[in-house]
């Protein structure tokens, strides 16, 4: 085995990890914005967007964190507050934003149902 060829190894399970670390973080973070009883944490999803040309210099992946309300709708101004409440978690941690930026992630949105999302940043 060549020195090159170990270091290809060695950078793909150093991504690999720093990936998983970055997964767990969103879990951990994102199980833990509301209390019991009013807002599951799902998930989140990885999108890349086809609309915008791979040559542009915006890039196109996105990320949805995704909850499901306990009562299954709330008020105008309740999903205010919890998309507000969602964004500010993620905003508050700057390890967690940093390497969301450094992979290649551009936007945050948060979604409470399958059909509406709300952009965070």
């Amino acid at each position: 085995m060549t020195i090159t060829s170990t270091l290809r190894i060695a950078t793909a399970a150093l991504l690999l990890s720093a990936s998983q670390a970055q997964a767990e973080n969103i879990d951990v973070l994102m199980s833990q914005v509301f209390p019991a009883g009013q807002a599951t944490y799902i998930g989140y999803e990885s999108v890349e967007r086809q609309d915008i040309p791979v040559s542009a210099a915006v890039e196109r992946k996105y990320l949805i964190v995704d909850f499901r309300l306990a009562s299954g709708q709330m008020a105008s101004e309740q999903l205010q507050a919890s998309v507000h409440k969602v964004c500010m978690a993620l905003l508050k941690d700057r390890d967690l934003i940093r390497q969301l930026s450094d992979s290649g992630y551009d936007m945050v949105s948060v979604a409470f149902d399958r059909q509406s999302q709300f952009d965070c940043l």
